[in-house]
Formats: structure tokens, sequence, C-alpha cells
């Protein structure tokens, strides 16, 4: 069971920081391509930080599971 809980808290971890990677990247590259600040890019922006905050939660979810599961 530990370590059935020890994988999903790493796969949190590492889902996590790819979500955060990504929006990064996302915003990034749209603000690139459109060389302004617009409507589009604020509402990109806006879904991103959800993402963002998802892949925190998810950081989070997986550091409590590592310490406090691991054999």
């Amino acid at each position: 069971m530990n370590t059935f809980l020890h994988q999903v808290g790493l796969t949190f971890n590492v889902l996590g920081e790819i979500l955060i990677g990504l929006t990064v990247l996302r915003v990034h590259w749209r603000f690139r391509k459109e060389h302004r600040v617009d409507e589009k890019v604020f509402q990109e922006m806006k879904r991103e930080q959800v993402l963002g905050i998802i892949g925190i939660i998810f950081i989070v979810i997986g550091y409590l599971l590592q310490l406090f599961f691991n054999i």
C-alpha cells in the first residue's frame, strides 16, 4: 500500500511540475505571437493561472503523499 501511495505522490508531483511549465511556455508563446497584451492574452493568462494553481496543488499533494507514506 505504501509503495502505491508513493507512486501516486510522485505522479502528482510530476503532473504539477508539467502543468506549471506548460503555463509559462504557453503565455510566453502567446505574448511572442501577438506582440501585444489584449483581451485574448488576458483571458489566456487567467486560464493559465488556474492551471498553475492546479499544478501547485498537485505538487503539494505529491509532497504530502511522499512525506507521510514513504517506506
